[in-house]
């Protein structure tokens, strides 16, 4: 019955949020309620439940995901992230516009959000196509499943810096395994692109609106990564200072990369190098009228819906769940595919990869000990199963999928043959890559 009950508040949950359009917060946070109360427990231990759930939560990652939004606005709103793209873009050269679209979606999601990644590239995108006379198809694809991939699988975006902190993984490794992993996950995307995408014609639709970036000037490439190289390099030093083997000793060395190495200190760092990327500062960009303010109403949704998710774990937790699993599961070996399968079954359902993200590490969370999954490597790639998870079905509850086809006019069922089926493919690239990573690790 307890299987059940947590089945029925998922369903209750996914359902409010489609059906009701009710937002994911309160969705889930009345959906925790819920299931506490069918599950039988006391009222001390149901408001103990929200108490610890969503301060713990929070504690651990509700600043690094702030920080890591402000990063990104600016990036977004000084023309850096432009910068990026366009280098990577004359790198690879025009001849391969496909492949520069998928590396350039697979960087800039990374520190911008996948919506505005995409409207930031589309009219880049729209016009090399043209002047190379490639399928425009094609190169969105490639360029929406670059984006998607890293979206859903490296930090600092939202959904797999929550997913670290309800699992408690190394934010470092999540990091280094999340961009290899992701990488990997593309190679068959490309070949996707290259030979099936390519084949439908899609006339570049042009609209006089379009966002484009207005910077009178643009940062340098330098200054334009720098918030991006920054804050990784300084988690990834904490991380070694860490070891068992304490390769920098145990003095003033390793306790300052110790120090500086959290997330919350470096992505503060990589905050403060990117105030220096407009091309005159002003006060006023740091107020809650300006690109702070902008900042926080975009962080405050995806924080609310990390601590919602955490107080479902805990509730979870405090309901006697894993116990009842281990005796039901300890012979099914789900291991990394049970969080895998959960998070593409609440994406596809709901639409917003960091809500399934979010909802299906708080469900496991409880459970990692009980599938086999509670040693340090074994985190973090069940961190990135479920961001693997998170990547499909992008369909049309999805708000990244009506941003792709309003902006291009792609019609529906173009857009599922295209971008859904290249998610579902890119998901699938990821947990294998991911379970070959398991079985040698």
């Amino acid at each position: 019955m307890l299987i059940i009950t947590v089945l029925v508040s998922l369903a209750i949950i996914i359902y409010a949020i489609i059906k009701f359009d009710i937002h994911p917060f309160l969705a889930l946070f009345v959906g925790a309620i819920g299931y506490g109360l069918l599950a039988g427990m006391p009222g001390e231990l149901i408001l103990k439940s929200i108490e610890e759930g969503f301060g713990a939560v929070l504690g651990r990652i509700g600043l690094v995901i702030l920080l890591g939004v402000i990063i990104g606005t600016f990036l977004e709103k000084t023309g850096g992230a432009f910068v990026i793209a366009q280098r990577v873009l004359s790198f690879i050269g025009e001849k391969s516009v496909m492949l520069a679209m998928m590396i350039t979606g697979w960087i800039l999601s990374i520190p911008v959000f996948g919506d505005s990644a995409f409207i930031m590239m589309n009219p880049i995108n729209k016009s090399l196509s043209f002047k190379g006379k490639l399928p425009y198809a094609a190169t969105t694809v490639a360029l929406t499943l670059g984006i998607s991939s890293t979206h859903s699988l490296v930090p600092p975006t939202p959904g797999p810096i929550a997913a670290a902190g309800i699992l408690g993984a190394d934010l470092a490794m999540v990091i280094l395994w999340g961009m290899l992993v992701s990488a990997l996950a593309l190679v068959p995307c490309f070949y996707f692109v290259k030979y099936y995408v390519a084949r439908f014609e899609l006339a570049p639709r042009y609209n006089e609106n379009e966002i484009v970036v207005t910077a009178k000037k643009y940062p340098s490439l330098g200054k334009s990564f720098l918030p991006i190289v920054l804050p990784l390099i300084l988690i990834v030093f904490a991380s070694i200072a860490s070891y068992p083997t304490k390769p920098f000793g145990e003095g003033w060395l390793a306790a300052t990369l110790l120090f500086i190495g959290n997330p919350v200190m470096a992505l503060l760092a990589g905050a403060f190098v990117s105030f220096l990327l407009p091309e005159k500062f002003d006060r006023q960009l740091l107020s809650s009228s300006g690109w702070i303010g902008d900042s926080l109403l975009v962080a405050a949704p995806v924080i609310l819906i990390t601590g919602a998710g955490g107080v479902f774990g805990k509730m979870l937790q405090n309901s006697g769940i894993a116990d009842l699993v281990s005796t039901n599961l300890s012979n099914a070996n789900l291991g990394l595919l049970l969080p895998f399968l959960m998070s593409l079954a609440l994406k596809t359902a709901q639409g917003s990869s960091t809500v399934a993200i979010i909802t299906t590490a708080s469900v496991i969370a409880p459970l990692l000990s009980t599938l086999g999954l509670d040693t340090d490597l074994m985190k973090v790639l069940t961190v990135l199963s479920i961001g693997a998870g998170g990547i499909a079905i992008s369909h049309a509850n999805d708000s990244f999928f009506w941003a792709m086809t309003q902006l291009t006019g792609m019609n529906i069922k173009l857009g599922n043959q295209t971008h859904s089926l290249g998610t579902l493919i890119l998901a699938c690239s990821a947990f294998v890559v991911i379970y070959v990573i398991a079985l040698f690790g």
